[in-house]
């Protein structure tokens, strides 16, 4: 019974030292993915103001995801006409182009995602797709950009005993220029 009980515990130990080396082993792979992971940070500027962050996880595919402010242009109940808004996008890598080569790179992007905005008394959310040509500099840890975002969605007013719907037509004229940098 105790050379059963002896070859158990045994047995026990080494799968806790083998799954034990498995994890590490993973934590090592995850952790260097992470790391490998290409980042970037900057502002963007046309119907509104925007910061915005880019996660490069390969080559050809990005997620992106901006927060700020824009003008509307209607307004609700006398609230003011600026909203806020988030948006977040994956976006694709379709070509790059070496039109510069002593400069760097250009790019056209293209992605698809969701938009959320809203102010007081007023909410609209949507679908977003993006167009982006650009250049990144191959001297610089720079990326130049011009994007049309256009969002595709409902404008839900609301509040103070009266609701309303409409299209939410100012998120179809979201042209903009933005300045990254990449680390």
């Amino acid at each position: 019974m105790k050379k059963i009980l002896l070859s158990l515990v045994a047995l026990l130990c080494v799968a806790t030292v083998s799954a034990q080396s498995k994890f590490e082993s993973s934590v090592k792979n995850a952790a260097q993915t992470v790391a490998s992971q290409k980042w970037s940070a900057g502002l963007r500027v046309g119907s509104g103001v925007q910061g915005y962050a880019e996660c490069f996880y390969s080559d050809k595919a990005y997620v992106e995801g901006r927060l700020g402010f824009q003008y509307v242009g209607s307004s609700y109940v006398g609230s003011a006409p600026i909203t806020a808004d988030f948006t977040i996008l994956h976006n694709w890598n379709v070509c790059t182009m070496d039109w510069t080569p002593s400069a760097g790179k250009w790019f056209f992007d293209a992605g698809v995602g969701l938009n959320v905005g809203g102010k007081a008394h007023l909410a609209t959310i949507g679908v977003a797709g993006c167009a982006k040509l650009g250049i990144k500099f191959d001297s610089a840890p720079v990326r130049l950009s011009v994007d049309f975002t256009p969002a595709f969605g409902p404008e839900i007013g609301y509040g103070k005993g009266w609701s309303g719907a409409d299209f939410h037509k100012w998120g179809l004229c979201n042209l903009g220029v933005s300045a990254a940098y990449c680390f």
